[in-house]
């Protein structure tokens, strides 16, 4: 059975949308779920009937937004260092967390330790396509704000392996994320990772900007901090789109019919955009299983965090990246 020990406390609306959504992954799947956090205030959430399925570790400390990554490193009884250390120990199998994305990374990479070959794990993230139902795994969205060609091979090689293991990309197609197709376009970075990245039978060349949505590719790689920017700058536009069609329908009549008879469309596309889909943001290149969710997350998040966790873990990913990377290196 999967053990999953949870933040509890972690998130922005505190331990009720955290619980309530464990619980609600434990009603469709069998799994451990190991509340981290104020005991007093979690168990009253849990219904009786569950009573005897989770297990619930106590600590007082809570990482806040607000504070520097670093400073988890130094309190040992956070929730968050707490969930950590249950992986590091082996008491559970992954870690999933709504709180300080940056303590939890910073955490994972230093008490579970790194994946062997692996410098630099990455965040990787799902963007929506125009197919139905497929979406494109990127990474990095954050972790590295400066990567070497070195480090976007090894993204290349765990996002391969993710979209294969995970995901069921049988035969899964890797971009490198340029300002043109052309192997002679990009940054001295990329120019220089596109050889090294070439030794994936996956690899396909540079991809540009659009491609990440139109469903080419499976698997884009960057650093860090162009992730972070195409991340945001996709959910401004979402965001942007959203509140335009809102506005526009409430001044036609004409567009309310239209709304009305779209309904089924809209509600698909909302789903599509939704990051309660999806649940999480996987941390890559570490030991065992690290989700980083949102902040806001819903107990619909939660609940879908808590299924990519055991996907991961069932998976043996991690196992994959490693074996790929030793092939290569040998």
């Amino acid at each position: 059975m999967v053990r999953v020990a949870i933040d509890a406390m972690g998130g922005d609306f505190g331990h009720y949308p955290i619980v309530e959504g464990a619980i609600f992954a434990l009603k469709k799947r069998d799994y451990l779920p190991i509340f981290v956090g104020d005991e007093t205030k979690i168990a009253p959430l849990i219904p009786p009937k569950f009573k005897k399925r989770v297990e619930i570790v106590h600590c007082d400390d809570v990482i806040s937004m607000h504070e520097h990554a670093t400073d988890a490193l130094k309190r040992r009884n956070s929730s968050i260092y707490v969930a950590v250390d249950l992986v590091r120990n082996g008491k559970a199998d992954a870690v999933v967390s709504a709180g300080h994305s940056g303590a939890t990374m910073s955490l994972a990479t230093l008490r579970i330790g790194r994946i062997k070959g692996i410098s630099r794990p990455a965040i990787a993230t799902f963007m929506p396509t125009s197919i139905s139902g497929k979406m494109t795994v990127v990474l990095d969205v954050g972790a590295n704000v400066d990567c070497d060609a070195e480090n976007l091979f090894q993204f290349a090689v765990m996002g391969d392996a993710y979209a294969n293991k995970v995901l069921g990309c049988t035969k899964a197609k890797v971009g490198l994320l340029s300002n043109g197709e052309e192997p002679s376009k990009g940054n001295e970075v990329t120019k220089a990772a596109y050889p090294l990245i070439s030794q994936l039978d996956s690899f396909v060349g540079n991809v540009e900007g659009g491609d990440i949505f139109n469903g080419s590719v499976d698997v884009v790689v960057c650093d860090g901090f162009v992730g972070n920017v195409l991340l945001k700058a996709s959910e401004g536009v979402a965001d942007t789109i959203s509140h335009y069609l809102k506005s526009e329908i409430k001044h036609s009549p004409v567009a309310i019919a239209g709304a009305i008879l779209m309904k089924r469309v809209f509600r698909k596309l909302k789903k599509q955009t939704d990051y309660a889909e999806y649940g999480g943001a996987p941390l890559l290149g570490v030991k065992g299983c690290t989700i980083i969710s949102h902040g806001k997350s819903n107990p619909k998040a939660i609940k879908n965090a808590m299924f990519q966790a055991i996907r991961f873990v069932e998976s043996d990913v991690n196992k994959a990246i490693k074996e790929r990377l030793e092939s290569m290196n040998s």
